[in-house]
């Protein structure tokens, strides 16, 4: 196939681009020291998930089962789920760990001792780590309570539980306004995590791993001492909102949507076939205002001003734009991630080459 002849919109991911974002962040992971675990929710793909282990990555993260499940069946063989898994789901957790080395978070007491006895029950022993809020204020331990040693320690007592240690993530790092301001909730991150490790030893409760990850701090975070692994994501692809935060340029992004303009209602407005199916609503974050639904490379004019279902209406800044109904342009979306858990194929990019790419975990939200 030919980029020229695939049906729009369409998914693009540029091969060259893509394998010189996994070589810069394993370079970076080897240089520190440091186990990289990339998150697979952004490419949800097992050949590009093969691609980052095959360059160094100790395994991958998977947000849901179903994502792990896809992995596992692909043979990655080393999979972290940092998502608060119920116990109801005990019998998917042990039929997957006989298929991988397999880990999970807990960040509640009652939730950890029904998983202690589900996983006694089934006579199983598997890794945990025990999620910590680092200022995201979502999921996690407060690491200032006064509990917070004594929650790690019964966690660590528990039977069918293994500790392995304390994992993160920054995810408010996304709503950072400076570059100064993200690297203090890298700097702030990387600092509690150390602190609540040495109370934790002190106690007598062995940690080993401290696990941290996102991508927009990851430039600053990789650095730090005391984390053992890194879970970025989105560094495969990048997108408009980690370009607005510093993370990228545009030309790290690696993936765009490929899109037709439909129609010409104005001298000033375009259509586009690439709605909110395609693009996602989700708007973009970063030091700037990014206003629209993604960029039109070549296109600097163009404002995606709003999305339906199957368009894309497009205004043009600076009056009038050229493009007329059977054009094609391509976009950087604004987040690469969901726009990958709306297609089940995306198109792997050599020049004007194009070869399917299938995109095996997507929609396996449970």
């Amino acid at each position: 196939m030919t980029v020229g002849s695939l049906r729009t919109p369409a998914i693009l991911i540029d091969r060259a681009t893509a394998l010189r974002n996994l070589d810069r962040m394993q370079a970076e992971a080897i240089a520190n020291g440091i186990r990289l675990r990339p998150h697979a929710k952004t490419h949800k793909s097992p050949l590009v998930a093969r691609w980052q282990v095959d360059r160094g990555a100790i395994g991958i993260c998977c947000a849901k089962l179903g994502e792990a499940e896809v992995f596992a069946d692909a043979g990655i063989e080393n999979i972290r789920i940092p998502y608060p898994l119920h116990p109801a789901n005990a019998d998917r957790l042990v039929a997957l760990s006989n298929r991988t080395h397999l880990s999970f978070i807990v960040d509640h007491p009652a939730v950890a001792k029904q998983w202690s006895e589900a996983l006694v029950r089934r006579a199983r022993q598997i890794d945990v780590l025990v999620k910590i809020d680092v200022g995201f204020h979502r999921c996690g331990i407060d690491p200032a309570a006064a509990g917070a040693v004594d929650m790690i320690r019964m966690v660590a007592s528990l039977p069918g539980l293994r500790l392995k240690g304390l994992l993160s993530h920054a995810g408010h790092a996304y709503h950072a306004h400076t570059e100064d301001e993200l690297k203090a909730m890298a700097d702030t991150e990387a600092r509690t995590m150390r602190e609540l490790a040495d109370r934790c030893r002190s106690a007598g409760v062995k940690i080993e791993e401290i696990s941290a990850g996102a991508t927009p701090p990851a430039r600053f975070s990789i650095t730090q001492k005391g984390f053992t692994e890194y879970r970025p994501g989105n560094y495969v692809y990048f997108d408009r909102t980690q370009v607005a935060l510093g993370a990228a340029t545009f030309d790290d992004c690696a993936l765009t949507v490929l899109a037709t303009v439909v129609s010409k209602p104005a001298p000033d407005r375009v259509i586009f076939d690439s709605g909110s199916k395609t693009l996602t609503n989700d708007g973009a974050r970063g030091f700037d205002a990014a206003p629209g639904h993604g960029v039109v490379i070549d296109h600097p004019d163009l404002l995606i001003e709003r999305l339906s279902e199957e368009h894309a209406i497009v205004k043009a800044t600076k009056g009038s734009t050229k493009l007329e109904p059977g054009d094609r342009v391509r976009i950087i979306p604004n987040h690469s991630c969901v726009v990958s858990n709306l297609v089940d194929q995306a198109w792997l990019v050599d020049g004007d080459g194009a070869e399917a790419l299938p995109i095996a975990a997507r929609g396996r939200i449970t």
